[in-house]
């Protein structure tokens, strides 16, 4: 896989003019000189300059992209935009050991060949016609991301999709039926599927993503007298404009993708021989498949689960903190108190069933007689560094836009243009603005700053809160150009099978289609099912 990335690297490198790298610094360094606008901070205005360098080297990749992911390290405190130690934890967020994490074991997943065998049954259930393939990927994943992380549905996906391209690759050409023509037509569209599904499957519940219970988070300590808005309201008002969305995309990604071919009974019956010819399930599979099940359940069931007033379940951690109060109680401890919800993440249920993989027994021997374990640091220290750095610089970026106030400040600018425009185009502007900023911003930071500005917003306009809060919630979450818009677009980018030109101009499309889904929607479902008049 770095391999091919290597290749497809350097081979575009080629292709790109000299005067790229050059233009991109002239611009930045104009956008340095221009006078800051009213109420910026200069090192608000500095840091738009670099972020504007940053989106066109990750855009157009006229320098490697760890490379321009590093340059906070180096421009952040050069132009005193923030100290160098501060930016450097920036780079160490927690949902980047999320990915680290779901990467070793999408490795294990790998090691021992489950990830074929996953893939080969879905594609027996789904059918054998790219448009198909993709379609089927695309349900799985946006109904799983409904109730964990996107990027933990993405890395629980990946193994499985780069499996079912990877048999393609391997197919028979003398027999015409499978080849790497068919797998490279299909890459970009299944990978991308699976980054935008599992974004917009956090879109449809409360619990889908970080950024929708920040949001709601904030609307309730902001506006304490304001009508609530409940699992249930959620689901029913935006899960059918997150799945009418994930039809579009659908249609926009398999665009030029034939549907069934004559061929499709031959490859229907090579892939059936190809899952045939793996036999039974071995010891290390059946254990790296436990591994991988439990991972998936103690992610799904971390938080409890309530939809209105029904609790469909309450969650391990409640137990756990029970438990651990109980022991502390038993040694003498005084503190009964034991915040796991605070303490305890997605990333730690990832490092903990990585780190187990290196002790858990494979049930295979070496040659030396020695148990083999299910992963090794040999299989491990193939995890995509330079896609962690990728993560670190979208983090440091981020963490850039909060220390300036930046973000705050272009919340703060959209009250004076917005006072004049009706209520439609209010909500299309804001989604609008805040699907352009999370490009470059973390969804959550995204919120957190301008929310509190909407809200404010509201009353003057004469508008619901709510009419703001839920479009812009779901707009911050609608990144799909850079690959470090969302994490799901950094994780699957980091397989080296998407120029990042092919995933700017669809994600363009996706975003500028966005616009009219959610103002649409907001009147046709959200403003009905919560009861906005």
């Amino acid at each position: 896989m770095s391999g091919d990335a290597a290749d497809d690297e350097s081979s575009s490198d080629s292709l790109r003019p000299w005067w790229l790298l050059p233009a991109l610094l002239g611009f930045s360094v104009l956008v340095l000189m221009l006078p800051s606008p009213a109420g910026m901070t200069p090192e608000a205005h500095r840091l738009v300059a670099v972020a504007a360098l940053m989106a066109g080297l990750w855009m157009t990749q006229a320098i490697p992209l760890a490379a321009t992911s590093l340059l906070p390290l180096a421009l952040f405190p050069l132009l005193g935009i923030q100290s160098g130690k501060e930016t450097s934890k920036a780079f160490v967020e927690d949902s980047l050991f999320l990915y680290i994490g779901g990467m070793i074991i999408a490795l294990g997943i790998e090691r021992w060949q489950l990830h074929r065998r996953i893939s080969l049954r879905i594609v027996s259930l789904v059918g054998v016609s790219p448009k198909r393939m993709v379609l089927g990927f695309a349900i799985a994943t946006f109904g799983l991301s409904m109730w964990i992380s996107n990027t933990a549905c993405t890395m629980l996906m990946l193994p499985i999709a780069l499996a079912m391209l990877k048999i393609l690759d391997e197919g028979d050409e003398a027999e015409n039926v499978i080849g790497p023509r068919r797998s490279s037509a299909l890459a970009v569209p299944l990978l991308l599927m699976l980054a935008y599904a599992s974004t917009l499957g956090g879109m449809a519940t409360l619990v889908g993503s970080p950024t929708n219970s920040q949001a709601l988070g904030i609307y309730r300590r902001q506006l304490p007298d304001a009508p609530d808005v409940y699992f249930s309201e959620w689901l029913l008002a935006c899960g059918p404009i997150a799945l009418f969305y994930l039809a579009v995309v659908w249609l926009v990604l398999t665009h030029g993708l034939p549907g069934k071919s004559a061929r499709d009974t031959q490859l229907e019956t090579a892939l059936r021989g190809r899952l045939n010819s793996l036999g039974p399930m071995s010891p290390a599979e059946w254990r790296m498949l436990i591994v991988f099940g439990t991972t998936a359940i103690l992610w799904v069931t971390r938080q409890p689960l309530v939809i209105g007033e029904l609790t469909i379940f309450h969650g391990w951690l409640g137990y756990y903190e029970m438990i651990a109060v109980g022991i502390g109680q038993l040694f003498g401890h005084d503190d009964p108190k034991f915040p796991a919800e605070d303490l305890i993440t997605d990333s730690t249920v990832a490092m903990a069933m990585a780190v187990l993989l290196f002790v858990l027994p494979s049930g295979e021997r070496d040659a030396r007689d020695r148990r083999v374990p299910l992963m090794d640091w040999k299989t491990a220290n193939r995890l995509p560094w330079d896609m962690i750095l990728l993560f670190g610089g979208g983090f440091a970026l981020a963490s850039g836009f909060e220390a300036t106030g930046l973000a705050a400040w272009l919340g703060a600018t959209l009250e004076g243009p917005l006072q004049s425009m009706p209520g439609w185009l209010v909500v299309a502007t804001v989604c609008l603005i805040l699907i352009m900023m999370t490009e470059l911003t973390s969804n959550v930071a995204t919120v957190s700053a301008v929310l509190p500005t909407l809200l404010a917003m509201a009353e003057p306009l004469h508008l619901d809160p709510r009419m703001l809060f839920v479009p812009a919630t779901l707009a911050a979450s609608a990144g799909f150009m850079l690959p470090v818009g969302t994490p799901p677009n950094a994780i699957v980018f980091s397989t080296g099978r998407i120029p990042s030109g092919e995933m700017a101009r669809r994600g363009l499309i996706l975003n500028l289609i966005a616009v009219p889904i959610l103002t649409i929607g907001t009147y046709l479902l959200i403003r009905p099912v919560m009861g906005i008049r």
